[in-house]
């Protein structure tokens, strides 16, 4: 349970004036950049030379580097040994189904800040409802009237002959020349029965809604890095898991129904369980295994 400690606000940013070095090649700090600048007075500076696309693609063609965090890990301190920074920043998404139901598609957006001097890691997320539309198209009507209905060209556009993991692949279609020169080399590969694959490019440059999403996890990851341990001092203090054990209304016993929040640290081992704000003191015996085993 709590010990009465508060989180302590940040008055003046602790990155003020720093360098937090940022791997991408595919326009993210064009987002990011203006809102830590704002917020933390930090200074985020691109770094280049190195193909990010080698730790995975979106489009199947090269499988992602281990797990989200993995792979913005890695992403970081590549870009940091590049720049020589002791601060650095990664940017990873994930579309997958959503977590509710599976059957709507869900875009999970990471900003990790990696920060060598404190020895700390702090992660911003976002994550909601997006668009990963794909079909299967035969002629070049199809093809416009799926254009049309994703925003192209600001929403790009990826081509298969054949099936969605066909090896060859035409990405970054952002023209209405460059998508009949890509839909005439996908008919010329493939039969005349079969149909060509389209989807949409989920890359952050050539997908407004993700781009979104990420400044979205930036908002995050300043809230958490305004937001000082109690007991150490450190940044990025903020709500890791929920706790469980909501009392049931009819008989008392702890239910699976979340009661709070554990706050913690990410420089220090303290931790403290904070109890949801809201008026819900008990849960419904429907939630309890006990009532409604």
């Amino acid at each position: 349970m709590t010990d009465g400690k508060a989180a302590v606000v940040v008055e003046q940013p602790l990155y003020a004036g720093q360098r937090i070095a940022f791997l991408t090649q595919h326009g993210k700090e064009k987002v990011v950049s203006p809102i830590l600048a704002k917020a933390l007075g930090c200074r985020v500076e691109r770094v280049t030379g190195f193909d990010t696309d080698e730790l995975g693609t979106f489009t199947r063609d090269i499988p992602r580097y281990g797990s989200q965090l993995d792979a913005a890990r890695r992403k970081a301190r590549i870009g940091m040994q590049l720049s020589g920074a002791s601060l650095g920043l990664a940017s990873e998404g994930s579309f997958g189904p959503d977590p509710h139901t599976g059957l709507f598609p869900w875009n999970v957006e990471m900003l990790l800040l990696i920060d060598d001097v404190r020895k700390i890691e702090v992660v911003g997320i976002h994550q909601g409802p997006a668009s990963s539309d794909h079909a299967w198209i035969n002629d070049w009507s199809e093809l416009e009237a799926f254009a049309h209905r994703v925003g192209f060209p600001k929403q790009h556009l990826v081509l298969r002959p054949y099936s969605e993991n066909d090896p060859r692949v035409r990405k970054g279609l952002a023209d209405k020349s460059s998508l009949r020169t890509a839909f005439a080399w996908a008919k010329r590969l493939a039969s005349d029965e079969a149909k060509i694959f389209v989807e949409r490019d989920l890359r952050a440059h050539a997908h407004p809604e993700r781009m979104a999403n990420i400044g979205k996890a930036a908002y995050n990851l300043v809230e958490k890095l305004s937001s000082l341990c109690p007991e150490c001092g450190a940044p990025g203090y903020s709500a890791i898991e929920r706790a469980t054990g909501l009392p049931c209304a009819e008989c008392g016993l702890p239910t699976g129904e979340h009661r709070g929040q554990i706050w913690g640290c990410p420089g220090c081992n303290f931790r403290e369980e904070r109890l949801r704000e809201d008026s819900v003191a008990v849960a419904d015996p429907a939630h309890c295994d006990y009532c409604n085993p």
